[in-house]
């Protein structure tokens, strides 16, 4: 499939992908608590999702390599459409449970197989453009996805869940009709078992990349977990502000990952803007600690989410260019790394606030620093490599 016309397609199933899992966010906390859910339960029925998609993200990448990425794709978007249903549906805290580890399972095809049919279909130089595209409509998901679901919970706590339910299956239609093989057979690689797929692709100086990648996931979600607090504590925002700040910080990322990232990395090369994402996060996290009304939040955590946007889509290029496994393989465990970081991100986060509520920042900053020297160790490592 010609990368003109398959790009727009793929930016338009994970922006569909991600409105839908963005429509039960404002939710589910209400929902869990309607049906009896603890604070400690909702903690576990959040955390357990990122379980799985860190358990099976490398098997569905694996999968994709040997049969195709379209049959993945359409079977992780139709297992969240199902879980969103069963959670409509759900009347007992175990049966979200169920919805939420079913989901987890399923839709981890969708990050890692879309990321790998972007590998396929794009240059070597173009790669940047491709990861970041995929990047911006994830994130535009998530801005549009809340607002949805929000609206919608007005009139029943059970309608966002149809509607994203609705929204998913959809999707796998449009995918089903529209979207084309990107892995010709004899591209497809041969079965190899599980560990020996693992330590390929985690091998050598890419090895490197894949810890950066999984510090950086520590300190944005340990930030997402206890701005809001942090906000509320030092510039007495309230919920409808904080919403509106994430939205400007998740539209300016969203452009930085659209446009500037894949100009900025066919010109200067994936690593320069690698090293450009943490230098500015770093300031971003800087600048956090001295915020002091609307306008320094907006401003500060949008500089902290154009150095993150940079990141993440430069990571992912680098990665599919230089490892010697499987597109699938190298996005999969990419993914399990990102969702490490989801996982002890927030209660690590939120034991730092309770420490001093500026830890979690200066936390970022020092993590920040070790993604920075990661990347000169991987920069050795590859001239020792090409040396030899």
């Amino acid at each position: 499939m010609e990368t003109k016309k398959a790009l727009p397609i793929l930016f338009a199933i994970m922006f569909l992908v991600m409105v839908g899992f963005g429509i039960i966010i404002p939710v589910m906390p209400f929902y869990a608590e309607e049906i009896g859910a603890t604070p400690t339960e909702l903690g576990l029925l959040m955390a357990v999702y990122s379980l799985m998609q860190l358990l099976f993200a490398p098997m569905w990448g694996r999968v994709s390599d040997r049969i195709g990425r379209k049959p993945v794709i359409m079977i992780g978007i139709f297992g969240l459409s199902l879980s969103f249903f069963l959670m409509a549906v759900s009347t007992q805290l175990w049966m979200l449970f169920v919805a939420r580890i079913l989901g987890g399972i399923l839709s981890s095809a969708n990050m890692p197989t879309v990321m790998a049919y972007v590998a396929d279909i794009t240059s070597e130089e173009d790669r940047g453009k491709g990861m970041g595209i995929i990047g911006a409509a994830t994130g535009l998901g998530f801005i549009f996805g809340p607002a949805i679901g929000g609206i919608f919970s007005e009139a029943s706590l059970h309608i966002p869940f149809y509607i994203a339910g609705a929204s998913s299956l959809l999707t796998f239609f449009f995918v089903m009709g529209i979207l084309k093989e990107s892995l010709t057979p004899e591209h497809r690689k041969s079965k190899t078992s599980k560990k020996t797929s693992i330590l390929k692709a985690f091998n050598g100086p890419v090895s490197i990349l894949f810890i950066l990648q999984l510090f950086v996931s520590l300190s944005l979600s340990g930030l997402e977990a206890t701005f809001a607090y942090f906000a509320s504590e030092k510039a007495g925002l309230g919920a409808v502000k904080l919403g509106y700040i994430f939205m400007i910080m998740g539209f300016a990322s969203a452009i930085v990952q659209g446009g500037l990232v894949g100009r900025l990395t066919k010109k200067l090369g994936e690593g320069f803007v690698i090293q450009l994402g943490i230098i500015i996060s770093a300031i971003g996290f800087i600048l956090i600690l001295f915020i002091n009304n609307f306008a320094t939040a907006a401003l500060y955590l949008t500089i902290f989410g154009i150095g993150n946007g940079f990141i993440r889509p430069s990571v992912s290029s680098l990665l599919t260019k230089r490892s010697t496994t499987g597109h699938g393989s190298t996005t999969g465990l990419l993914s399990s790394f990102d969702s490490l970081g989801r996982i002890a991100g927030p209660p690590l986060g939120g034991w730092l606030f309770s420490v001093a509520i500026g830890m979690p920042y200066y936390s970022g900053i020092i993590l920040s620093i070790v993604a920075l020297l990661l990347y000169q160790v991987y920069r050795v490592k590859v001239r020792h490599v090409e040396a030899n």
